[in-house]
This record gives structure tokens, sequence and C-alpha cells, in this order.
């Protein structure tokens, strides 16, 4: 099936028994209806787009008569996206295991879909422009050390694993006197990982991994709060030198390979992995 399968199954709750239904045999009238999945929007692809990736994808497998793509909902930001589920826009939006821990543990009113959505993966790692691909290397090194040496482990136990999502630990980034510095967008729509405190500094595990990459590489860091919508754009015009991505896993068999990744963008290795779930107002 290739890694296409991948794609199809991130929707697979949407096939017979529906957002929040507990079995095909209590399906209602309700489960026939047109779902819609919540999504921060991508970079180079429309709803409209995306909407007929997944439909292609779904005409290419083995279906039952109930098995269909949902229609997708773009939102510039998490904060958006959740007032958009609780108002009745969205059936569900589509995140991280950490994500929708983080959320359901701030938020009495949404839960994690409990079936339907499978153990499926997505790798995080640091995007930048292809005239950097000097500190593509460099990035590339700080993490594959940090990952043999255990640190990239620990700092995922502390900030996501074991961590009282009511207080995250602030991180003090390394001041390196002389060296240059590197801005950074951090946009806070996937706490734990890219999170901003209260007070507007920026925290959680993703701020972590880059204050020992600067430890490592001998570099600082700026960083700069951007929407998620924004961070394409901001990389692009050089507004900051990195952005945090996401790499999907496609094979460019019916979704064009690289399809959300703006021409002229590189990526580093990935230095942390983390399961799709969906989440959905209490039922």
């Amino acid at each position: 099936m290739k890694k296409i399968f991948a794609l199809l199954m991130t929707f697979a709750l949407i096939f017979a028994t529906g957002c929040g239904s507990q079995s095909g045999e209590n399906k209602t009238s309700d489960d026939n209806k047109e779902l819609k999945l919540g999504t921060i929007k991508y970079m180079n692809v429309t709803e409209m787009l995306l909407d007929t990736y997944f439909e292609k994808a779904s005409s290419r497998m083995d279906q039952t008569s109930s098995m269909r793509a949902p229609k997708h909902v773009f939102f510039d930001n998490m904060t958006s996206m959740l007032a958009g589920l609780q108002a009745g826009q969205i059936d569900a939006f589509s995140t991280y295991e950490c994500v929708g821990n983080y959320l359901v543990s701030q938020n009495s009113a949404v839960e994690l879909v409990a079936k339907g959505v499978p153990d499926i993966s997505d790798s995080f790692c640091c995007a930048m422009l292809e005239e950097n691909s000097a500190l593509k290397k460099e990035f590339d090194d700080a993490i594959l050390k940090l990952t043999a040496d255990g640190t990239l482990k620990k700092l995922a136990e502390t900030f996501i694993t074991n961590a009282n999502f009511n207080d995250l630990p602030s991180i003090d980034m390394p001041k390196i006197d002389g060296a240059p510095t590197i801005k950074v967008a951090v946009t806070g729509d996937l706490p734990p990982l890219d999170f901003v405190r209260a007070d507007g500094q920026p925290a959680g595990f993703n701020t972590a991994v880059l204050a020992a990459i600067s430890q490592q590489i001998g570099k600082n860091f700026e960083l700069v709060n951007i929407d998620s919508g924004a961070r394409a754009a901001a990389l692009t015009s050089k507004q900051v030198d990195v952005v945090f991505w996401v790499a999907v896993p496609l094979d460019g068999t019916i979704v064009p390979a690289d399809f959300d990744k703006p021409a002229g963008m590189i990526v580093t290795e990935p230095y942390f992995t983390d399961k799709i779930v969906h989440v959905q107002t209490k039922k």
C-alpha cells in the first residue's frame, strides 16, 4: 500500500461510525452528514485541494458504502480552531497525542476521539532556506548527538511524558558572548511542544530542544512569536531563519511529495515523533 496508507488512515474515524459514535450498529442519520475536520492551515494547499487529494486516495481503496473522506476546515492557529470546534463549525480536529493530552487537561469541554484513529506518527524537525545548508548540517549533527546521548529522551520526559501541564518549566536559553544569533519562529500552537507562556515567553519542549542545540553549535537563538499560518512567509521573507516543521509521510502517488513544503526549503533530521489524534467536544 506504500505510505499513502498512512494518509488514508489519518481519517479512519470518518468511516462507518462517524465522530463520537460507538458502533456501526448504532448509526443514526447524523452519521451520514458531511463531517468537517479542522486542521492548522497548510502553507501551499487550499481546503478544496486537500479534500480532492483525500477523495482520490479514498477512491483507490476497497470501500464500504459508508466510507468517506472528511471536508477540511483550515484555521490560522489553535485558539481559533478550538473556538471553531466549540461553536460547531467542525466535528473534530486533527493534532498530535501530546497536544491532545495537553488540551484535554486544560479544557474540560473537549476529549480525544476514543476509537477509529490508528497509531500513525509524524516526525518533527526544523526547516530553513536552502542557502542555509551549513546551518542545517550543524542542526543535524547536534540532533543526532542529542539523540545518541539520551538528551532528547530526557527532555521529552520532562516537558511531555511526565510534565505537569499546569506548570511547564521555564527554559533558560543560552547566551553566548560574541556568537551569531539565529532567529527561530515560535507559534505556541502545539503545546506542550511549541508553547508560549501566559507572560508571552516561549517555553515547552521545542524551546528546550533549541537550548540544547544552542549549546552544541555555539550560536544564540532569538525566539520570535508568529502565527502558524505565517511560518512559511516569515521564513521566505527572512524575518526568521528557522521554523518548526512536520514531515508528513507521503509517497507522491496521489498526494504530491512535499506538497506543503515551500520551494527552497530544507528540513533537518527529526528530533521527535508523535502519533496523530483527533479532538472533539465531550459527548
